[in-house]
């Protein structure tokens, strides 16, 4: 049998009349769409959160910045403490070291006075004969060359009597009644003589003081 045209499609005509299968995703509702565009937007805070996040951070940078402050100003303190401690301690060296070399002869001054002291008692002692009395001249030389030389050094004598206890220059080593020449604590006699270096004692004087 023979069969016509009509009857049987070409291959043409069966591509065009095949219909597409849509995929899930062209099947999706385009509302679904626009719902995930929509999660996918952050939520825009109102101006009350906004506000209240604002006054927050303020106030924990405010305080940050307080705490700044006191570190700073406790640093500042600690600073001035120890600037005015090292003034403090540089003045002490400047003084002690002025000190030193002012009155750094004044241990040497302090071995010689036994020397002074046992010359003038060879002074002391009364000689009738020529060889004697040659010998207490040179003796008295030795003293006034050794005594202008501590006076050019700053040593002086306390060796005043008839004056009034001082007991920064005097040590009292005997009591006498006080009379009619010498009133309560006047100084009556100087058993050995005191000496100062420059404006500081080195031996007070020994006296006897009226009571």
């Amino acid at each position: 049998m023979e069969h016509t045209k009509d009857e049987f499609p070409s291959e043409k005509d069966l591509d065009s009349t095949k219909t597409k299968t849509p995929t899930q995703a062209e099947q999706k509702p385009q509302g679904a769409n626009n719902e995930d565009q929509l999660e996918q937007k952050p939520k825009k805070k109102s101006k009350k959160q906004e506000s209240t996040e604002q006054d927050d951070r303020v106030a924990s940078l405010t305080k940050e910045i307080e705490s700044l402050k006191t570190e700073l100003a406790d640093f500042d303190d600690k600073l001035l403490r120890a600037q005015a401690e090292m003034q403090n301690m540089q003045s002490r060296q400047k003084k002690e070291t002025a000190s030193m070399l002012k009155y750094a002869g004044s241990d040497l001054a302090k071995k010689v006075l036994p020397a002074v002291d046992n010359l003038e008692r060879a002074l002391d002692i009364k000689v009738d004969d020529e060889a004697s009395k040659q010998f207490k001249k040179g003796v008295q030389m030795t003293l006034d060359n050794l005594l202008a030389a501590l006076t050019e050094e700053g040593v002086t004598e306390i060796a005043d009597d008839s004056v009034k206890f001082d007991p920064s220059i005097h040590q009292a080593v005997q009591t006498v009644p006080k009379d009619a020449d010498h009133e309560a604590d006047q100084v009556v006699s100087i058993l050995q003589k005191g000496y100062k270096f420059k404006d500081r004692v080195i031996r007070p004087a020994m006296v006897v003081v009226a009571q």
